[in-house]
Order: structure tokens, then C-alpha cells, then sequence
């Protein structure tokens, strides 16, 4: 597989992917460039100049993750790689403490107005009463966004002995008081309150200016605003007239709405923002990321993710629920279960299905059952399309199928301390369980109606056949003529002298002509060969 990597990374990030993938490095590709190659590839990495457009994803028909070296996705078309497919990955922690610190440094500049006494001392001005400024100690600081970013600005804040209050819809009051903060329940509180307003969210339609006339207009005279989030989450032009007005006493902005060419030099540079003509503005350009340990953290993360994508692990992506690091290993024996769960069906059974209920039991039930159940469908569907399914898109493939998904829990687990059941509908019901043994080992425990214990290892022959004997000495008489080694074996049976079923892990694929063969022994009713690798 090939990787496009078209900015700047840490070079111990690309040698981590040269170690299993062919890797291309073309920094500054065009917009047409980029469309012209792309088709060639299975993963694109980027930052925050090149834009992954709904065209440049529907051309890169090889695509399957796309890597942005940081915490935005807005260069990004969330939608078109969903719809394809294509997992969007990219790095919120590599960068928090190097944008948290900017914004801190940000706050200082405008509340002592450093940038411009350094500046008036370049040009020989020394006049200490025309730079006084104002002490943060004892004043309001509201900070909006109270995720990584804005809870490491908030500590640093408090740090400075601050009053800090925040406001941010999707944390709970707990987390609120763990940190010290008081909880605003809406935006204008802490406009009306707040002697420093500092953003910390992501920008979408919702937040896309989010500051505007009406919310200047309730803020105290004189405060001081901050952004080194997003441009755009502040109306510039109502930002401009509350500086002019002196309702706004200064402001640090490390992003605007619509940003410079930031590869040009000053002779070339057309970018013209009326904002930057203001003294009371301190502008940097897009720095929040730009520390060498910054940039080193979200080079090598991503390029890890990417690996790890393009070799079928799973990994916490931008267009899928959102699965911490730290839960992800805990996890991973859960999603191997579920997937290997989803491949019996349609290995096994033949009857289209309408309705799978998927009934999480016991501990499991308290995990990230979400994506468990992502892992089930991406399983289900594996066997029977040729298209490219992943987290990403199986939810949507199983419903383009007509195929309902309902999903429940419950605190009970007969026998287990876990149990996942899948529970298919198709004119009659038909389950499948299994569970997880010491916290790593999948096994299949309810096969149809056939109680087992059963690893699903990448080969297993399941043969239903009437209990009765001679069955299962042909059946390894054939295998072992055949050079075909049995590496496990189980026979389950519900009641003597009707139907059992035999499952036997084998060491590589039974051919069809050889399936046949055992097709025909005296006995056997069914013989399916169950691929899990």
C-alpha cells in the first residue's frame, strides 16, 4: 500500500510507515496536482494547507484514511469521506499544551501590551506611562470550551490566581467542579461576567460566529478577547467596531476567518484584514501548534494512527463515535469477538435477514458498546461485498440492505462474565453468541442452538451432521488424506441421536472439491467453511 504525505511531518513519523508501506513525500502539490495523483494512493496525510475536497476524495478510489497532522478538520470534507468509506484521522492531544501555552502568552500581550513596547523599543520610544497595563491577578477569566485545550489554559489561569468560569453545554457539572470552575449555563452569563473571554471550540455551523453584534453588546466595557481556535468563531467585522468603540479593550487573535498565504514572502503578500491595522490587535499567524515538540508529537502520532488504519486495527477517528486512547485496549478483544461474531451469518446461512438484535450482557455492557457493535456489522458485511467496509461506513451498508440493527444491554450473563448474542431475523430467529476469557481471548460460545466453546481461529470447518457414529472418523479420514492437519475440535450435540454439530480449527482454507467430498459422507447434512483471518 502507498501513503502521500503533502506536508511537512517528523521524519521519524514517515520512517515508522517506510517500514511497511511505500511512502511519498510531495510537500506544496496544487490543488490539481494533488487530484492528478491521488487515485495512486491508500492514505493521505496533511496539515492545514492542503484541502481534502469531496473531489480530491472521490478521486482516491484506493483511499482509505486520511491523516491530518493536528487538531482541525475544517481543510477536510467530513461528509464525502464518510460516505466513501475513508477514515479521518487526527491528533486533538499532540499540540494542547503548545496551543494552551500561546493562548497564555496571547493573554499577557494584551494585558501588559508587551508587542507593542518591545516594538516602541526597537524604534528608540521608552516612555514606561504609555504602556501600563493591567495585572490578571483577582479578575474574571470565561473561558468557552472546556476541553484539552481549554482546560489546560483554565488551570494555568487559575495558576495566576484568576477567577475562572466557563461555559460549555456538552461537560458535565462534576467536571465543572473537579476543576474548580463555576459552570455558566448559558454563553451570555459569562459574556456579562468575564473581564477576559478566551475561545476553545471547535468551529461548525452552530459556532460559526458565535460572537457577534448582539454579544458584544452585553460584555463589560473593556474586556479582553483571545482566539487561538478557529477564524470565523468571532464576526470579524463586529469585532473590529467593538475595538473602535473601546468595547473591546484589546484583542489576541492567533486565527482569522480568512488567513494569509503564510509560504509567501512580504513582497508578494495581497492578504489585506483591517483588523491587523488596529494597535490594540496582537496578531500572530497561526502558531498554536508551532513548537518543535508540538510539531514532533502530532508528526509521529499520526503517523502511527495511519499505520495502525491501514493495517485493519482500530483506531479513534474523527467521522466514528469517539473512542478514547486509553479505552481503545481494553476494547480490542471485545471488537474481535463482535467482528468474528458478524462473519458466521452470511458464511453459514444463505436466507437474507431483516431485523439483528445485538444484546450486550454482563460487563460488556458497560463498554463502548457503540463501537462494538460497528465492529459486529463491519464483520457481517465482510463476506458478501466487495466494497470497502470499515467503522466508518458499516452502519450505513447494513441499512442500504433494508437490515434494522437494535441493540440492548443487560446486567445478566448466564455462565459469563460477558456475553455478546447476535440475534438474526429471517422468518425464523437464529443465535450466535460468544465471550471474552481473561480480558483477551474471543471464543464462540451459542452457534445456531449448539452450545460450544470455540476460538475462532482463521480456519474452522462447522459440519452438521445426524449423531450417530462413523461422522466424524470420515470426516477425518477424508481431511487427513487430503494433508489436511486438525489443529482443534469440538462436537456439540442437544439431545442423543438428532442432529450435532463439529467444529474443527484447520491450518489453512478446505478447498470446494474437498467440501464436497465431505458433503457426501453418510450422515453429514451440512458442511461450511468459516473464515475469521
Amino acid at each position: 500500500m502507498k501513503v502521500l504525505i503533502t506536508e511537512k511531518i517528523a521524519e521519524d513519523g514517515i520512517n515508522i510507515l517506510k517500514k511497511g508501506f511505500d511512502v511519498d513525500v510531495k510537500l506544496g502539490l496544487s490543488p490539481t496536482e494533488l487530484l492528478e495523483v491521488i487515485g495512486d494512493y491508500d492514505a493521505l496525510i496533511v496539515r492545514s494547507a492542503t484541502k481534502v475536497t469531496s473531489e480530491v476524495i472521490k478521486a482516491g478510489k484506493k483511499l482509505k484514511v486520511v491523516g491530518r497532522a493536528g487538531t482541525g478538520v475544517d481543510n477536510i470534507d467530513l461528509d464525502a469521506a464518510t460516505m466513501q468509506g475513508v477514515i479521518v484521522i487526527n491528533t486533538p492531544g499532540g499540540n494542547s499544551v503548545a496551543a494552551a501555552e500561546l493562548t497564555i502568552g496571547l493573554i499577557f500581550s494584551i494585558f501588559r501590551s508587551i508587542p507593542q513596547a518591545y516594538a516602541a523599543g526597537k524604534r528608540k520610544f521608552y516612555s514606561r506611562n504609555s504602556f501600563k497595563g493591567y495585572e490578571l491577578y483577582g479578575k474574571t477569566a470565561g473561558v468557552i470550551g472546556l476541553g484539552r485545550i481549554g482546560t489546560l489554559v483554565a488551570k494555568r489561569l487559575k495558576a495566576m490566581e484568576m477567577h475562572v468560569i466557563g461555559y460549555d453545554p456538552y461537560v458535565q457539572e462534576e467536571y465543572f467542579k473537579k476543576m474548580g470552575i463555576k459552570k455558566c449555563q448559558t454563553l451570555e452569563e459569562l459574556l456579562k461576567k468575564s473581564d477576559l473571554i478566551t475561545i476553545h471550540i471547535a468551529k461548525t455551523k452552530e459556532t460559526t460566529n458565535l460572537l457577534d453584534e448582539k454579544e458584544f453588546s452585553i460584555m463589560k466595557d473593556g474586556v479582553r478577547i483571545v482566539n487561538c481556535a478557529r477564524g470565523g468563531i468571532i464576526n470579524e467585522k463586529a469585532l473590529y467596531n467593538a475595538l473602535v468603540s473601546g468595547k473591546v479593550a484589546a484583542a489576541g487573535l492567533d486565527v482569522l476567518e480568512k488567513e494569509p498565504k503564510f509560504e509567501l514572502p512580504p513582497e508578494e503578500q495581497t492578504y489585506d484584514n483591517p483588523l491587523l491595522e488596529l494597535d490594540n490587535v496582537v496578531y500572530l499567524p497561526h502558531l498554536g501548534a508551532s513548537t518543535i515538540e508540538a510539531q514532533y508529537n502530532v508528526g509521529l502520532t499520526i503517523a502511527k494512527e495511519v499505520d495502525a488504519a491501514l493495517r485493519g486495527e482500530m483506531v479513534s477517528a474523527v467521522n466514528m463515535p469517539a473512542v478514547p486512547s486509553s479505552e481503545l485496549e481494553t476494547l480490542k478483544p471485545y471488537l474481535h469477538l463482535a467482528e468474528n461474531l458478524g462473519k458466521i451469518y452470511f458464511q453459514a446461512e444463505k436466507n437474507p435477514v431483516s431485523k439483528i438484535e445485538i444484546i450486550y450482557s454482563g460487563e460488556v455492557a458497560n463498554k463502548n458498546t457503540k463501537v462494538i457493535t460497528l465492529a459486529f456489522l463491519k464483520g457481517l458485511l465482510t463476506p458478501i461485498t466487495s466494497e470497502k467496509v470499515n467503522y466508518v461506513n458499516a452502519e450505513k451498508l447494513v441499512k442500504n440492505l433494508g437490515i434494522e440493527i437494535v441493540e440492548s444491554t443487560t446486567k445478566e450473563a448466564r455462565d459469563y462474565t460477558s456475553l455478546i448474542t447476535a440475534r438474526f431475523y429471517n422468518g425464523r430467529q437464529l443465535d450466535l453468541a460468544g465471550t471474552v476469557l481473561d480480558k483477551r481471548t474471543a471464543r464462540i460460545t451459542d452457534f445456531f442452538g449448539y452450545y460450544i466453546n470455540f476460538e475462532p481461529t482463521p480456519y474452522v470447518l462447522a459440519v452438521q451432521n445426524v449423531d450417530q457414529p462413523g461422522v466424524i472418523g470420515s470426516l477425518g479420514t477424508i481431511l487427513g488424506s487430503e494433508g489436511i492437519n486438525i489443529a482443534a475440535m469440538q462436537v456439540s450435540r442437544n439431545k442423543k441421536g438428532e442432529k450435532a454439530e463439529a467444529f474443527l480449527s484447520v491450518d489453512c482454507e478446505i478447498p470446494e472439491n474437498i467440501l464436497a467430498k465431505i458433503r457426501e459422507i453418510e450422515g453429514v447434512l451440512k458442511a461450511t467453511m468459516l473464515r475469521f483471518d
